[in-house]
């Protein structure tokens, strides 16, 4: 279970003059979680904390690293007790929604950017796991019209919906992490030399993408 609410970590974020959502910010750090064994704390703050002089921040640091440790706990755990960061149940269920949009759209991201050299090829990825990303490609583009805060009808489909990313994103860290991790064992059985566009942690110094969210 998570400690910190959704409610603490827009304020945090806020507060850290970050501009990416709370709901994509944690998406972000659980795509890393699912392709990268050792993926950083240091690295998702990079991500979503612009400003590097705000990334110290006592009380912020404290939060998201709650957060982090709460998040990989969970994800590594046996009792399946992950869960995504969403609006709380007392917003209107439009806003929910559009939270869990914007949690997919971070968990893509954090997908394909996570993982840098030791990234599996999509070409390799399990048919399961395509078809789980292929539907949460669809959830973060949804776009929802709803009347009034939704009926009850609504309400079991949206929570139908969280329950599908639930499980479906632990089976993603579940398929791909020992994968990904024996990847990394065999290559350190290889030379230690380190290619030239490559740090020393085995990770890109020069990634084609955008280093942050936002």
């Amino acid at each position: 279970m998570l400690q910190v609410t959704f409610a603490e970590m827009v304020r945090v974020l806020e507060g850290l003059g970050s501009s990416v959502p709370a709901a994509e910010a944690h998406g972000c750090l659980v795509g890393a979680l699912c392709t990268s064994p050792d993926y950083p704390m240091e690295r998702w703050l990079e991500e979503i904390i612009p400003d590097q002089d705000r990334r110290g921040d006592d009380d912020g640091q404290q939060t998201l690293h709650l957060l982090y440790s709460d998040t990989l706990n969970a994800l590594r755990g046996e009792d399946m007790e992950f869960e995504a960061l969403l609006p709380d149940d007392d917003v209107s269920l439009a806003a929910r929604a559009g939270g869990l949009s914007q949690w997919c759209q971070g968990f893509l991201y954090g997908f394909g950017t996570g993982s840098g050299a030791n990234a599996i090829k999509p070409e390799e990825l399990p048919g399961n796991v395509n078809e789980i990303l292929n539907d949460l490609t669809h959830i973060g583009r949804a776009s929802v019209e709803l009347e009034g805060d939704g009926d009850e009808s609504e309400e079991e489909a949206y929570a139908e919906v969280v329950e599908y990313v639930r499980v479906g994103v632990q089976l993603i860290h579940d398929e791909l992490i020992p994968a990904t991790a024996q990847r990394i064992d065999m290559g350190s059985g290889q030379d230690g030399d380190v290619d030239d566009e490559t740090g020393a942690d085995g990770l890109d110094d020069a990634p084609d993408h955008d280093p942050t969210l936002h």
